[in-house]
């Protein structure tokens, strides 16, 4: 039985999983994480693939019946526990593959990045309207801070979507297979990442205003900052590409004229 308050909606089509382990683009090398590996269909099947598969599972009674159906397959540590708590920084390179609940969605992927160091690529089952923000561009409502802190981190791609009816019990929303693949380096070259996710998640916390209002807090002078950075200071925030808003960042720093005001 599906538990609400862990946000559990099983898939079980054999021919969906398949798709996500395509996409996965995983090898007989690999190291992998699963999240939640629920009733363990996708275990199996990624158990059959790669070297070592770790499945992290917080449900006591669904870690109890998956020892013992994943009994036979010896590259697999089954770990009853919290994925947000998990040690992801003491692995190897490794991969992620896994079906998150809508709830812990956002978290589970700011831990994953937090420890990206060993980090290759993501491929996650998440809330369409989640996938749809994370791969967002410049100009619409669905673009903000998850959209720039993943694209800055990696390659982001919707690869395709699951209907709602496809899980078990039945979701109230469609959902989407994301593949995020890990840069080597960030897309963007700030001086001071902290910084610069700081002038982004400003920007979008007044996203109605225009930039010389919602930035204004940086710098006094913050329209001629703008202007020396290239950018219009009427625009809005949902408006700036990645690069647009690396050069805000990078020209608040070094600009002769900076003060920054505490926030």
């Amino acid at each position: 039985m599906a538990k609400k308050y862990l946000g559990q909606n099983f898939l079980y089509d054999p021919n969906i999983l398949r798709r996500i382990i395509q996409i996965a683009q995983i090898t007989p090398e690999d190291t992998v994480v699963e999240i939640g590996p629920g009733p363990g269909r996708l275990t199996k099947m990624l158990a059959e693939r790669v070297k070592r598969l770790i499945a992290i599972e917080i449900d006591k009674e669904l870690y109890e019946k998956l020892k013992g159906q994943l009994a036979g397959y010896e590259n697999i540590e089954l770990i009853h526990g919290d994925a947000l708590k998990f040690q992801y920084e003491n692995l190897s390179e490794f991969k992620v593959v896994a079906n998150i609940p809508y709830y812990i969605t956002t978290p589970i992927i700011f831990r994953l990045i937090e420890h990206r160091k060993n980090l290759k690529s993501m491929t996650l089952t998440v809330q369409k309207e989640v996938a749809e923000r994370i791969v967002a561009k410049p100009g619409g409502k669905e673009y903000g801070v998850l959209s720039i802190m993943l694209q800055y981190y990696g390659k982001a791609r919707l690869k395709f979507i699951i209907p709602k009816g496809a899980f078990r019990p039945v979701p109230r929303v469609d959902s989407a297979v994301l593949h995020i693949e890990i840069l080597e380096k960030p897309s963007v070259e700030v001086y001071d990442e902290e910084f610069f996710f700081e002038v982004v998640k400003t920007a979008f916390s007044k996203r109605r205003k225009i930039l010389s209002n919602s930035l204004k807090s940086f710098s006094k002078e913050i329209k001629d900052v703008l202007s020396s950075a290239g950018i219009e200071p009427s625009r809005r925030p949902e408006t700036l590409s990645l690069e647009e808003f690396g050069r805000v960042a990078n020209t608040l720093i070094k600009s002769s004229g900076f003060e920054l005001i505490d926030l």
